[in-house]
């Protein structure tokens, strides 16, 4: 099966403008007014979407089946506090107590006309009828409480395709999630309309994925190696998501980033993303103590762009590996600043080639701690399309992801970069 790009871009404004619409209802029915935060278009597992709902936080929602036009699962919750909230509006509105069954029906009411909102923002994209099941309410903190096993995506070497958004009130902490869980057969029909010279291999893609996994695993066995801090992978997905989206997945804290640009085989912007706690402890792990002021310093800089710059150079190694060719990076782009600040100028250079993106999404975290470092891969399109058709898949567990230079190595330290290193 090919995906189209101009496709892909369809299906995910398709998925954005039935998350607009349905924040619009939830304001319309409560006058509890929402944004969308994200929208993302995922080539993922079922286990990381198990992951990802298996947060410990207790939800109530409802799950519905889609059937004719659009087949999969639609599912809507709320974090419960949010959903209290939500519940109380209406039940003051029709004058209840908020007591017995009123909470369930109430939330399940307000879910169901989301749910119609994403649904008919699908149809009108799609320009077909979506029959939506009656509404199953549920409630817990787990995947296996929330959804069904049947409700899952039945992939073995391929990815499954999932439509997430999250919405966040604006005046409160209320935040709810939507996933659309198409079954295999809607995603080849869906995709089958469109084959353009815009083509990727879904197929390949799945390789590209384990080629992704395999080059995190390399890079928190650097990390281990030159901390002494055990880490392992957390969470990753293939996302395709709007460049000018990313932003908005930023935290907004203080937050240290170290970018790079890379070509040759492939090109494309390679950023390690890390709150203010897990670079202090990245830092201190590495020259042992944090300057008297609490900043980081020029040493605390240079230690943190030394660690990237070895962690680029495992990742992109065993991907040339992967892809028999050379990948070339640049010196360490820093930055040290609040929220999106970080991510901006990278995405402002992006956005002039290209509209939409495939973002590889890692999370490397380490035991027993709060810290943890976010990777995003950004791949320049068609280089992308390139080493897909490129990619032999079957050499993709066997090839050598070691890096060139043992981690210990002193030359290995980064070229220092004066305000940070140019990408664009």
């Amino acid at each position: 099966m090919k995906l189209d790009i101009d496709a892909l871009s369809t299906f995910y404004e398709m998925a954005r403008g039935g998350a607009d619409l349905a924040a619009t209802r939830l304001a319309a029915m409560t006058g509890i007014q929402t944004r969308v935060r994200v929208t993302r278009l995922n080539f993922t597992t079922p286990a990381t979407i198990e992951s990802e709902l298996d947060d410990g936080v207790h939800k109530v929602g409802i799950k519905v089946t889609l059937e004719s036009g659009l087949k999969g699962t639609s599912l809507i919750v709320f974090d419960e506090e949010g959903a209290r909230e939500v519940a109380e509006t209406l039940a003051a509105e029709l004058r209840e107590d908020l007591q017995g069954d009123v909470f369930e029906s109430s939330i399940t009411e307000v879910s169901q006309i989301m749910n119609n909102g994403f649904v008919d923002g699908w149809a009108n994209v799609l320009d077909t009828e979506i029959d939506v099941s009656t509404p199953s309410y549920v409630t817990g903190s787990t995947a296996g409480e929330l959804l069904e096993p049947e409700d899952m995506p039945e992939v073995r070497d391929e990815l499954a395709v999932a439509f997430r958004s999250k919405l966040d009130a604006v005046d409160t902490d209320m935040r709810f999630q939507h996933y659309l869980l198409p079954d295999r057969e809607s995603v080849s029909q869906l995709f089958q309309r469109h084959s353009g010279d815009r083509s990727i291999d879904y197929g390949k893609l799945a390789g590209f994925d384990r080629m992704a996994q395999r080059g995190a695993e390399q890079v928190a066995t650097n990390l281990t190696k030159m901390t002494d801090l055990e880490t392992g992978i957390d969470v990753r997905r293939i996302n395709f998501i709007s460049l000018d989206a990313i932003p908005g997945e930023v935290s907004n804290a203080k937050l240290v980033s170290v970018a790079f640009s890379f070509d040759g085989g492939m090109g494309g912007y390679l950023l390690f993303l890390l709150d203010q706690y897990s670079a202090e402890r990245l830092v201190k792990a590495t020259v042992g103590e944090l300057p008297p002021d609490g900043g980081f310093g020029d040493l605390g800089k240079d230690a943190i762009q030394e660690l990237c710059n070895v962690m680029a150079s495992g990742l992109l190694d065993g991907w040339a590996n992967m892809l028999d060719t050379k990948i070339d990076h640049s010196p360490p782009a820093y930055a040290h600043d609040m929220g999106a600040a970080v991510v901006d100028p990278l995405i402002v250079g992006l956005v002039e080639q290209q509209e939409f993106a495939f973002v590889f999404d890692t999370r490397i975290d380490a035991d027993d701690t709060a810290f943890d470092i976010d990777i995003y891969v950004i791949p320049d399109e068609d280089d992308l399309r390139t080493a897909l058709d490129a990619l032999d898949v079957e050499k993709v567990d066997t090839a050598d992801v070691s890096a060139d230079y043992a981690v210990d190595d002193a030359e290995a330290r980064p070229e220092e970069v004066s305000g940070g290193g140019d990408l664009l």
